[in-house]
């Protein structure tokens, strides 16, 4: 059974403002929580295109959606591919596109997909199962320095060069092969101290050695711009993050694009021509509510930013 809670469920999507007969992408489809939620606002001639790398999540949206008024096309895929699919579908702009991009519930969970560091499981922490990088050759394959920057950069973690260190040790003896053996030697290798505070100590360490199997943040920064580039005027794209690298990626594009005229201030008349493409909804991030918070506690770092496709002569 696939079950996911989805978070800012209806913020997300009604910051999408729905059109019964427009064109909704949810790059990030899990359970169909949000796209089951798009479905109810569209008529017969609207489409909902979802895409996920997850067998069971795309098994488990197409039972929720069935029966929809609507077109839907599910599609295994990465979002890195978003303009190949839509290409594909023949679906040159659209009205709507979704970021979630949480790790769903399920796949935490699961204790056999070796991203939890809770659960004794082989290193893996793929969301694409068919891909060829896995936490196990991260892990056991790539320099001290890299590990150290990767952890430090993409877990923000103060401890980085000494996780990297014990790591770089432990191996020279035996592989790590699985989940608690890693979460040891993370614990390990952070002082005493700073492990009787917050949350687990290998919290950061697994974030950032997900972030890195899969490519993460590289994979967004490009899809959201594609995204942005695919809407049609009007249209709108809703992004849910739950780290500060992926906020911070999503705030740059959206001021990147947002910005209008570069000319120096002392230019009498506008030269580089340069318009806005976007107008952003969420000046600040709209973030869950004490009431899904209490639902659903893995919601606490959420933050939902919206912006829109400028019309003509919008600036």
């Amino acid at each position: 059974m696939f079950r996911h809670e989805t978070v800012m469920r209806q913020e997300a999507v009604d910051g999408l403002n729905i059109h019964p007969d427009g064109i909704y992408v949810d790059c990030t489809l899990g359970g169909a929580g949000h796209s089951s939620r798009i479905v109810e606002q569209l008529g017969s001639s609207g489409v909902l295109v979802g895409l996920d790398q997850d067998d069971r999540a795309l098994n488990a949206a197409s039972e929720r959606l069935k029966g929809s008024s609507c077109q839907v096309h599910l599609i295994r895929s990465n979002f890195y591919r978003l303009g190949q699919v839509l290409d594909q579908l023949e679906l040159s702009k659209v009205d709507g596109i979704l970021f979630d991009l949480g790790v769903s519930s399920p796949q935490l969970d699961e204790g056999k997909r070796g991203f939890s560091y809770h659960h004794d499981a082989p290193l893996d922490m793929r969301m694409d199962t068919e891909s060829e990088l896995t936490a196990y050759q991260v892990v056991n394959d790539w320099s001290r320095e890299e590990i150290s920057r990767i952890i430090y950069q993409y877990g923000e973690e103060r401890f980085a060069r000494r996780i990297a260190q014990r790591i770089v040790e432990y191996r020279s003896v035996k592989p790590i092969e699985t989940t608690v053996e890693l979460a040891t030697i993370i614990k390990e290798a952070i002082p005493a101290p700073a492990r009787r505070k917050g949350p687990h100590p290998a919290r950061r360490s697994f974030q950032a050695i997900r972030i890195a199997v899969n490519d993460e943040l590289n994979v967004f920064q490009s899809a959201l711009k594609e995204a942005i580039a695919r809407l049609r005027p009007g249209g709108r794209v809703s992004v849910i993050t739950f780290h500060s690298l992926e906020d911070r990626i999503a705030k740059q594009i959206y001021m990147e694009k947002a910005k209008g005229c570069i000319c120096p201030s002392d230019f009498p008349v506008c030269t580089c021509g340069r318009k806005p493409e976007i107008r952003i909804i969420t000046k600040k991030p709209v973030q869950p509510s004490g009431e899904e918070l209490e639902r659903n506690p893995r919601a606490r770092s959420a933050k939902l930013r919206i912006a829109e496709k400028c019309k003509e002569g919008q600036e």
